[in-house]
């Protein structure tokens, strides 16, 4: 069978402060850089993306695997019309290069919005589409939080989402689509098809599977494909996207409609009767979580607290550079403490300006679009230097090679600070080691991420705290205003509705910044898209 692969991958916050152009593409940003044609064979080999698993496989059934390219670039506002056009422009271009194709295998994200289009998936498939006609088969591999608009759901042939939240099955989901491409391919069956929409979003964190309820409602579709669905997925939604098709879906495949039907029908279901389960998980302030973890610290047991600073999750669009978990461990003088990763390069620069051992004044982090957010101002030893390479081989990056830029760890009392000149989400222990920060040694580490870290910090954590430090992204999808939703869409569970009367920006509360603050931020965007 010759098969085309290709992926375009980017998770778009559209109230984040900059957007994804090319260069955000070629460095990757926590993915594997944008890479062309037979070299993305070893690019991706023993990595945990979609494209990954879907080479493997076809390599195993012995496909002639044509690779056209892979681009992703971390979660950030649109993509640049330009950068859009022209990766598309390239993927075209390669499939048509390629002559006559068996099938198309797309690794995509499901939420991208360009500057010129809401629903960047389904421009993708429709552009594929049209290059090699309505005849030849096309799978695509998505991510969990992917907003799944009917069009993209109707011109391709099929489709699988991701089942875990840390993403530790990407590569194997990969795997799983080129499967069922390959049963296309021989049989030339078309599966029938069932979309449904749900009617409520969930804070990012408590969408993990990990935990209850997400856990059951993901088995469930197993369930589902042992009860006849040829696959199912469930997509929570990426709640950072102010567009009609942002959302919660179901999507069953089934070699009849009534299976395909009863399959979606069953999992849109569960997920409704599951609304006051994600209603009730604790969060905490900046000051309270370390509290917490203080204390917790010094019961029996052993590992460290580990506290999520989810509202500067790079991975949806935070800068992973604001102070408020970082002042509230120096405020409370916390001992045997860790923060990561706090991007700023001009730090960064001045750590190795001043050499290893050096003790420093040093202006740390700070995000000038959230008010009361300033660098951190303090006295810094310089623990350790390094020039940014890791090795991050923990199961959520599953290999991949960061390149962090100039780095260092800076002690101030008790509390080490990893800094860094390149972002990328901290979802790895090797983002502590790389610095001489051995995790397992701490009482206290503070993650700029939701969720991914759990897949390798949940084995040595004592427990895990979900915080509400100031940040660019709201823990509560409510606190964003949001103009363009579909109607009836509830913005959190038992939240209120869209359209209904709520405040315009970010309460009080929850630290979130208003989007026309965000959007008048102005932070180095080298500095803060690449990894």
């Amino acid at each position: 069978m010759k098969v085309a692969l290709a992926g375009f991958l980017h998770e778009t916050n559209t109230f984040a402060p900059a957007a994804a152009d090319m260069a955000a593409f070629r460095f990757g940003g926590g993915y594997i850089p944008m890479t062309y044609g037979p070299d993305l064979i070893g690019a991706a080999r023993n990595v945990n993306l979609g494209i990954s698993g879907a080479l493997s496989v076809g390599a195993t059934l012995g496909w002639d695997m044509l690779p056209v390219l892979w681009a992703g670039a971390i979660p950030s506002a649109h993509v640049t019309r330009d950068a859009f056009e022209q990766i598309a422009d390239d993927i075209v271009a390669g499939l048509h290069a390629a002559g006559r194709l068996d099938g198309v295998f797309l690794d995509l994200h499901g939420a991208m919005v360009a500057e010129h289009l809401d629903d960047g998936e389904g421009e993708i498939a429709r552009r594929v589409r049209a290059a090699v006609g309505p005849d030849v088969p096309i799978a695509a591999a998505l991510d969990l939080h992917g907003n799944i608009s009917e069009n993209f759901v109707t011109v391709v042939d099929v489709l699988v989402g991701f089942r875990t939240y840390p993403h530790v099955d990407m590569a194997a989901t990969g795997a799983a689509a080129a499967r069922l491409l390959d049963r296309l391919m021989t049989t030339g069956m078309r599966p029938a098809k069932a979309y449904r929409r749900m009617s409520y979003l969930v804070p990012i964190p408590f969408q993990t599977t990990d935990m209850a309820p997400a856990d059951g409602l993901y088995a469930g579709l197993t369930k589902a494909e042992a009860e006849g669905a040829l696959t199912a997925s469930l997509f929570m939604g990426f709640p950072a996207a102010d567009i009609p098709d942002c959302g919660p879906t179901a999507i069953a495949y089934g070699d009849t409609q009534e299976a395909a039907d009863r399959a979606a029908d069953r999992i849109a279901a569960a997920y409704e009767a599951a609304e006051s389960a994600f209603d009730d998980h604790l969060t905490y302030t900046a000051a309270e979580a370390v509290e917490q973890a203080a204390q917790l610290a010094q019961a029996q047991g052993k590992g460290p607290v580990v506290i999520a600073d989810t509202q500067d999750n790079p991975g949806a669009g935070g800068v992973s550079a604001t102070t408020g978990m970082l002042r509230a461990l120096i405020n409370a003088d916390a001992q045997n403490a860790a923060i990561g990763l706090m991007v700023d390069p001009s730090a960064a620069q001045h750590a190795h300006e001043a050499g290893q051992g050096a003790t420093a004044r040093f202006r740390i982090g700070g995000h000038p679009g959230l008010p009361d957010d300033p660098p951190v101002e303090v006295e810094a030893v310089v623990e350790a230097l390094s020039d940014g390479k890791c090795h991050a081989t923990g199961p959520y990056y599953g290999g991949t090679r960061l390149d962090l830029g100039p780095s260092a760890c800076l002690r101030v009392g008790g509390v080490r600070v990893v800094v860094t000149s390149r972002i990328a989400q901290m979802a790895d222990r090797e983002m502590f080691r790389f610095v001489r920060i051995i995790p397992e040694d701490q009482q206290i580490l503070v993650v700029k991420s939701s969720t991914h870290f759990r897949a390798d910090f949940a084995p040595i954590a004592r427990d895990i705290l979900v915080a509400r430090a100031p940040g660019p992204m709201p823990f509560n999808p409510a606190d964003l205003p949001f103009t363009r939703l579909r109607p009836g869409l509830r913005l959190s569970p038992n939240g209120p509705v869209f359209g209904g009367p709520r405040a315009n920006t970010a309460r009080p509360d929850s630290g979130g910044a208003p989007a026309e603050v965000q959007h008048n931020q102005t932070d180095n965007q080298h500095g803060k898209q690449t990894c």
